[in-house]
């Protein structure tokens, strides 16, 4: 698609950081996001579902409660405010394809939800419970259990009843309906179920609600990039672990013979961003989360004057499999709530 030029494009990032999201004048039309939003129309219409949810630009992905749309995040609208995000966060939430349809089915949920306020049915709060339960500060996932869905990162199924509507909305709306097979013996099968019963019950019914609102649209916001992703990071930060003092002595060495070695401090260092990328990968968990953890293992491992000793490529797989068993024991403990 035709790109429009902005000045702001060619900023530094010190300098874009200053910049107003309301004065950054992106939009969706014209963008890579229009195709995927058509997409996601196209694959409504397929299932006869008459809402098409509006869609807007704001800081982040939401869908407010008793509106029939949802936000998308303004950095998903240009190349230059993507790789922004990454340099910010260590990543870009929904910046392909296909993560951005996975997410966009999960807020249509939400939005089809608000739409016929199903979650006052009977058969809704039947199969996800009440949806005025409060949301948790924090939520322990079971990366086992098998009562939900397994969509988006961090078993968010599991963390409240409306998110585990929405998010098994979105498993069944995924095109060739590979469900069945894919949840066959799981009780989330039953779920999905009744998403099909209910679906089939609004065929001929029209939404009772149809607010066009926006709320905190992009050009309304006033925060600067800058204070934006303060507030962001604020956000993910996590509890740090408790310090791995005896996992990290046996995986490297502090013997007076191995001190020529290099540093497993600078080991981690030169290392991070690939054993960060894959231990994301494998758990699910946000690289913002891990780059806190490995801050502190390489603190901890200048403290102990460790050394890195041994094959470097198993030394490297040895600590990405060191991070990743202890981000899965994490999500067995608080952790942070992460909203979508």
């Amino acid at each position: 698609m035709a790109r429009r030029r902005f000045p702001w494009s060619a900023y530094s990032n010190e300098k874009l950081l200053d910049l107003r999201l309301r004065d950054l004048g992106v939009q969706i039309e014209g963008t890579w996001l229009e195709p995927c939003v058509e997409r996601l129309y196209a694959e409504l219409e397929r299932r006869g579902i008459r809402v098409r949810p509006h869609v807007w630009l704001s800081h982040e992905w939401f869908s407010p409660h008793n509106v029939p749309g949802f936000a998308i995040p303004f950095y998903l609208t240009h190349p230059r405010l993507m790789r922004l995000e990454r340099s910010q966060m260590l990543e870009v939430e929904g910046g392909t394809a296909e993560e951005c349809m996975r997410i966009l089915r999960h807020e249509a949920g939400h939005a089809l939800q608000h739409a016929y306020r199903l979650h006052r049915r009977r058969s809704w709060q039947k199969a996800f419970g009440s949806s005025s339960k409060k949301y948790p500060d924090f939520y322990k996932p079971n990366p086992a259990s098998r009562r939900f869905v397994q969509h988006l990162r961090l078993y968010y199924a599991q963390s409240h009843p409306v998110e585990d509507f929405a998010e098994t909305f979105a498993v069944w709306l995924q095109p060739r309906g590979l469900w069945r097979n894919r949840y066959a013996g799981w009780p989330a099968l039953r779920k999905l179920e009744s998403v099909e019963s209910l679906v089939e019950e609004l065929r001929d019914e029209s939404p009772p609600v149809h607010t066009r609102l926006q709320v905190d649209p992009l050009r309304s916001l006033r925060t600067t990039l800058r204070e934006h992703y303060e507030m962001k990071r604020g956000h993910y930060l996590a509890p740090l672990p408790d310090v791995y003092d005896r996992e990290l002595r046996e995986l490297f060495s502090n013997a007076p013979e191995h001190r020529a070695r290099e540093l497993a401090s600078s080991f981690i260092r030169r290392n991070r961003a690939e054993v960060r990328t894959l231990v994301a990968r494998w758990t699910g968990e946000y690289q913002f989360t891990l780059e806190q953890v490995l801050t502190e293992m390489i603190r901890r491992c200048r403290q102990l004057r460790l050394h890195a000793v041994g094959n470097e490529r198993r030394l490297r797989v040895d600590f990405a499999m060191l991070l990743t068993v202890k981000t899965i024991q994490s999500l067995y403990t608080r952790r942070s709530w992460l909203p979508l």
